[in-house]
């Protein structure tokens, strides 16, 4: 698949306004249960797509993590 980059936390509080945050939301030492692949020319774009998101929108917080081609 690739290789993880630099997550962006994004929260779009009552669909008003996106806002984002550099760095992982959370940390885990276990596998996390919940994830999308989504295609996007850039990480704009992908902001931009997860910013409509239900839990985003709902005062929650949606990680980007940017897939990198893997050599």
């Amino acid at each position: 698949m690739g290789v993880a980059g630099a997550p962006v936390q994004v929260r779009n509080p009552g669909g008003s306004h996106a806002q984002t945050e550099s760095g992982p939301f959370m940390s885990s030492a276990l596998p996390v249960a919940g994830f999308a692949v989504i295609e996007a020319a850039d990480i704009a774009e992908a902001i931009k797509i997860v910013s409509r998101a239900t839990c985003a929108v709902a005062h929650g917080v949606v990680e980007v993590w940017p897939l990198e081609k893997a050599e």
